[in-house]
């Protein structure tokens, strides 16, 4: 007996005749090889045209070559017990640098809040052009993840380094003066004190539109504006020796460091660091941040490693 083959889950018909049956498994054998890479296809735009309509766009990144440069390194040195200016360190960006061309803003950080990706902020409006303030280090962390996701290219906050390399001449050496008596407490406190009175009468601390304080010479827009930025490097105290060798250090990054109009340190759960929070220095006026591209794809498992080799260090 000749058996009938046909695609299964389509009924077949004892009343037809053979060849009837044939050319009817035929004629849905074809349909079903058109059709299904169509179907397929269809599934394929579905899932990958249209949320990508909806996805933020990339934002516009300047991109800064490879360079070695020198500048202040960041966190708490001292020698001998006391207290001493930072040195100048010669850092090394090993690969392009791509930087968000301006911070933030109102409007970009609300979609990460409409998509419930990042906490609800204080803040006035949703302006498209007013960079966003009152974020801390985890809000900031939140929506460089959300951004992620969105665009499929991997963003985070720059490090101090790359901060300072972007930020060119615009990064605000913060060294006390060379003639400084580092022996004397009492000088040290007034010197102090002085800077910090000078930079506060020197603030604007009304946020202003994207571009206010015009493009330094990468290119980057609003650089040591009114809105301070969150880097990814964590606050470090840093004991010398008599030749001026690091002894120890210790990190801690439950604070991070901000950089301005000067540089300072703040816990990464503070959003406005005038009402507290400000680690040392000046408080800065406006909490923000500025991301980077990240190009290196072994830099989360590198920090995985050197958290846990961290951990087991201070078991041991």
């Amino acid at each position: 007996m000749m058996r009938q083959f046909c695609l299964p889950g389509l009924p077949s018909s004892h009343t037809r005749s053979k060849g009837a049956t044939l050319v009817t498994c035929s004629m849905t054998l074809v349909a079903a090889t058109i059709l299904t890479p169509v179907a397929i296809l269809a599934l394929a735009l579905k899932s990958e045209v249209e949320p990508t309509a909806l996805r933020p766009p990339v934002p516009d990144l300047v991109e800064l070559p490879a360079a070695t440069f020198r500048h202040r390194a960041a966190g708490e040195f001292s020698r001998d017990g006391k207290p001493v200016t930072a040195p100048l360190v010669a850092s090394t960006i090993k690969r392009t640098l791509a930087v968000m061309r301006n911070q933030v803003t109102d409007a970009d950080y609300q979609r990460c809040v409409e998509a419930e990706a990042c906490p609800v902020v204080d803040r006035d409006g949703a302006a498209p052009n007013i960079p966003i303030a009152k974020v801390s280090w985890r809000d900031a962390h939140a929506y460089a993840s959300w951004l992620s996701r969105e665009t499929r290219v991997q963003f985070r906050l720059p490090t101090d380094e790359e901060w300072a390399y972007a930020a060119a001449g615009r990064f605000h050496d913060d060294a006390l003066p060379e003639t400084l008596d580092i022996g004397n407490p009492g000088q040290r406190a007034l010197a102090i004190y002085d800077r910090d009175a000078n930079r506060q009468d020197r603030f604007d601390q009304a946020r202003r539109p994207i571009g206010s304080f015009g493009a330094n010479e990468n290119g980057l827009l609003d650089v040591a504006g009114s809105v301070w930025e969150w880097t990814d490097t964590c606050y470090t105290r840093t004991a010398l020796n008599a030749r001026g060798e690091v002894a120890t250090t210790v990190v801690n990054c439950g604070v991070r460091v901000v950089e301005g109009r000067h540089r300072t340190y703040v816990a990464d759960f503070i959003r406005d660091a005038r009402a507290g929070g400000c680690s040392i220095g000046t408080p800065p006026s406006n909490l923000g941040f500025r991301l980077v591209r990240d190009d290196d794809p072994w830099r989360a498992k590198r920090l995985l490693l050197a958290w846990v080799r961290r951990l087991v260090g201070r078991r041991t």
